[in-house]
């Protein structure tokens, strides 16, 4: 099941969810404007598929690569955010029951 970015509250991506977990793809045609500091209600581990030069930041530190293979943790209710690279973003997402 795909779920186009528009159908959920015009998010910057499209997401599917895949054996339990979440895909999403950022376009390279997503406006940086669109990549809006924001919280998830639920803890994430975060796989990057694919990174294409974009950058993960958390609030209060400085951005990090998301390189190909490259997981990274993201505590519910911290702010963080992603920034546009030159090339298309693949994540797949597990959400964690606390």
């Amino acid at each position: 099941m795909v779920i186009k970015s528009e159908e959920i509250t015009n998010f910057p991506f499209e997401q599917e969810f895949i054996d339990g977990k979440i895909r999403r793809v950022f376009n390279i045609d997503v406006d940086s404007e669109e990549l809006k500091w924001h919280q998830d209600l639920k803890d994430r581990k975060v796989t990057v598929v694919e990174g294409g030069g974009w950058e993960f930041q958390i609030e209060d530190c400085l951005p990090t690569k998301l390189e190909d293979a490259k997981q990274f943790y993201i505590p519910k209710l911290v702010w963080h955010r992603v920034i546009k690279g030159n090339r298309p973003l693949v994540v797949e997402i597990e959400e964690i029951e606390s």
